[in-house]
């Protein structure tokens, strides 16, 4: 009796609630029909390296012998006479970008002589006479009379001793001229002025004909 009592009877779940009304179990059947079910692709998306490897194809197998091995390198270095002409590609496109670069191109430029602010200190520096740029061959000249005649070391010494303290001097009021023209001219700058300072010091200690990028302005000129 109490077993035929039960037929019919719905259980409910944990978390199921009883059904309201008619209407309310046939908007929630037609919910779930209207509902996407977007099934998964059932493998592990491919890698990068995994992807590359397909698109080139099966790999060859490993060399068995070291001739093996030598003659496949052989192979993939090329002939002689294209190793050759990649070689003097390689050296014409090298060349092209150094001449563009000393030219004063923007794109070449290293990044530390990129920009408007960097150019105008290098052609303040080009414009003046400055004898930090004597520096280098007088101290060449200097120590090679100290080889040849020992007696004169202790001239020698004092002689450099004074012209590292003109060096001192000179790059300091350089520093503070090159700061004060590109405050005025480029006053919202980023450029801290001991970076200005020490950039227009090395250039004006260089010789004229080994600064790079190569002066565009002559000594004298106004800038």
């Amino acid at each position: 009796m109490s077993s035929n009592s039960l037929v019919g009877v719905k259980f409910l779940r944990r978390g199921e609630s009883t059904p309201t009304s008619d209407s309310s179990s046939t908007d929630a059947v037609a919910a779930v029909e209207d509902k996407t079910v977007t099934l998964g692709k059932g493998r592990p998306t491919p890698s990068r390296r995994e992807a590359e490897g397909r698109r080139r194809g099966p790999v060859a197998p490993a060399p068995k012998t070291a001739k093996e091995a030598r003659a496949r390198r052989k192979a993939l270095r090329g002939t002689k006479e294209e190793r050759k002409a990649s070689s003097a590609e390689r050296k014409a496109d090298m060349n092209d970008r150094r001449s563009r670069m000393l030219a004063g191109e923007e794109q070449f430029l290293l990044p530390r002589d990129k920009g408007p602010v960097k150019k105008y200190v290098r052609d303040i520096v080009d414009a003046r006479r400055n004898l930090l740029g004597l520096f280098m061959p007088l101290a060449l000249v200097l120590i090679l009379s100290m080889i040849v005649t020992p007696a004169l070391q202790a001239i020698v010494t004092l002689a450099t001793l004074v012209m590292m303290l003109f060096m001192i001097i000179e790059g300091v009021v350089l520093g503070r001229i090159v700061n004060k023209r590109v405050r005025e001219r480029y006053p919202d700058t980023a450029d801290s002025s001991l970076s200005l300072g020490w950039y227009a010091f090395v250039r004006a200690s260089q010789v004229r004909r080994m600064r790079a990028p190569k002066p565009q302005v002559g000594p004298g000129d106004a800038v």
